[in-house]
């Protein structure tokens, strides 16, 4: 306001011109002009800033219907502005309601509508998630890479590492499979236990290109409450930890490769025990995996229980050819859910969320067509650095 006033007292001096003075104090001629004639016309507080709000509104509802509207959601207090709309449309079909948004708005305004926590969108992006601080907070998991025995077997090391305490959990020679993985899996979580989550690339059998990228081995972690994370696609990086590991491994183990696939093994958990027992770790102040890993409290469960959804969730199971009854149509979410039950809420855009184990998997839009989601992606941020504890 100060500004305005200076303003017109530089003006009066006529030592400058109009336009001088706009370009002096950053405004336009126009503007200059509007504050002149308020002046001009003997307005007291001509220097103060007016309200911008309309001075009418030709297409508000009018009062009676208002009333109404609130009349209505006094006396069903659970009606939402749609169920209000609706009503009110069956009791008086004459008058002309108005939609329910507008509905809506009248009721926040007499505060008969309690805020309620929006439901998180199903938007697929990617997600930066910090490195692990405690032991089997997460794994990683992967292969080494094929390579055949001097007797010409082919090999397939998978390997397992946990990414806080960089301690070596599993080198097994598998079949590169679901099934594979699986049973070799099966038997680490059966001896340690289970973590948090398992961070892995995208490929099979950890991932897919279906439905959150969830394959049928990740959709078998998510029910034990594992959290599958893929590193976005040709990003090694994301998971560095484990790849400077596998150097390691093969630098150690298969240069030049054992005679058998027996003999190889043996070479592996030789080299486990020293990684874990014996290797100092620079990243770890060098000490060696094992004085800071401890195996996990959670243990596999003897039976999996269905996943568990809230009540505003209708709930379907997918056949065997990965489709879901809906609304009178098949719609097909994905193979890997086969047999699993899924859950689906609606969504701010009027389609329905798609969910299976608290994981959003994708969006069956108003024309009944799914919408696959593509995982999130479990990029690395820098974390500050915490002091390492070893194990007593």
């Amino acid at each position: 306001m100060e500004e305005r006033i200076g303003l017109f007292r530089e003006y009066e001096t006529g030592a400058f011109s109009v336009t001088e003075l706009c370009a002096r104090h950053g405004i336009s001629r126009e503007t200059f002009y509007v504050w002149k004639r308020r002046r001009e016309n003997g307005e007291p507080y001509w220097f103060e800033e007016r309200s911008h709000a309309t001075k009418s509104c030709p297409h508000a509802t009018d009062v009676p219907l208002a009333q109404q509207i609130i009349a209505t959601r006094l006396r069903f207090p659970h009606f939402g502005p749609k169920k209000v709309k609706a009503w009110l449309e069956q009791a008086e079909p004459e008058l002309d309601w108005p939609a329910a948004s507008t509905i809506g708005d009248i009721l926040k305004r007499e505060g008969l509508v309690e805020p309620r926590r929006r439901r998180r969108r199903g938007i697929a992006q990617g997600e930066m998630v910090s490195p692990a601080s405690a032991p089997n907070e997460e794994w990683a998991i992967d292969f080494k890479g094929w390579f055949r025995t001097r007797d010409g077997t082919r090999c397939d090391p998978l390997t397992m590492t946990d990414a806080m305490s960089r301690y070596l959990i599993e080198v097994r020679i598998v079949e590169p499979n679901w099934a594979g993985v699986r049973s070799a899996l099966e038997r680490v979580f059966s001896e340690i236990g289970l973590p948090d989550a398992i961070r892995s690339d995208n490929g099979a059998p950890f991932g897919s290109t279906g439905a959150g990228g969830l394959s049928v081995l990740s959709v078998w972690w998510l029910k034990l409450g594992i959290e599958p994370r893929y590193i976005p696609p040709a990003s090694p990086q994301h998971n560095g930890r484990h790849e400077r590991m596998h150097r390691t491994l093969k630098d150690e183990t298969s240069k030049p490769p054992a005679r058998t696939a027996a003999e190889q093994q043996r070479r592996f958990d030789v080299f486990r025990r020293h990684f874990n027992e014996q290797r100092p770790h620079e990243a770890l102040e060098q000490l060696p995996p094992a004085k800071l890993w401890r195996p996990p409290q959670r243990t596999l469960p003897r039976r999996l229980d269905d996943p568990w959804y809230d009540a505003d969730h209708e709930v379907r199971r997918v056949r065997p050819t990965g489709e879901i009854k809906w609304r009178g149509e098949l719609v097909f979410v994905g193979e890997a859910l086969a047999g699993e039950w899924i859950g689906l809420c609606e969504h701010d855009s009027g389609g329905h969320l798609v969910r299976f184990c608290g994981r959003d998997l994708g969006l069956i839009n108003r024309e009944r067509r799914f919408l696959r989601f593509a995982p999130p992606r479990a990029r690395l941020r820098v974390a500050e650095e915490t002091p390492l504890t070893p194990e007593q």
